[in-house]
């Protein structure tokens, strides 16, 4: 198992939100096919034929909690854990 598998399976355990790397989630959501665009500390990452947009921030070295599970929501609710 690669680590982004690694992280995935992590994040969609979602025993630990806070403890999820900011940059190793950006990394994730692009290779699921996200495009980010970045705007002072706000990294906005959009896909074709998601209609929400994930914003993150960072915090520390870590991405916000509320943050993480709005992004498993995303993956859950569109599949896209099979797409590693």
């Amino acid at each position: 198992m690669g680590k982004y598998e690694k992280l995935l399976t992590t994040l969609l355990r979602g025993t630990s939100d806070a403890a999820i790397d900011f940059d190793d989630l950006r990394r994730l959501l692009k290779r699921l096919g996200f495009e980010e665009r970045v705007r002072g500390g706000h990294h906005s990452f959009r896909r074709e034929g998601i209609e929400e947009k994930i914003n993150l921030q960072r915090d520390n070295r870590h991405a916000k909690p509320y943050q993480v599970r709005q992004v498993r929501g995303v993956i859950l609710k569109h599949g896209l854990a099979g797409e590693l």
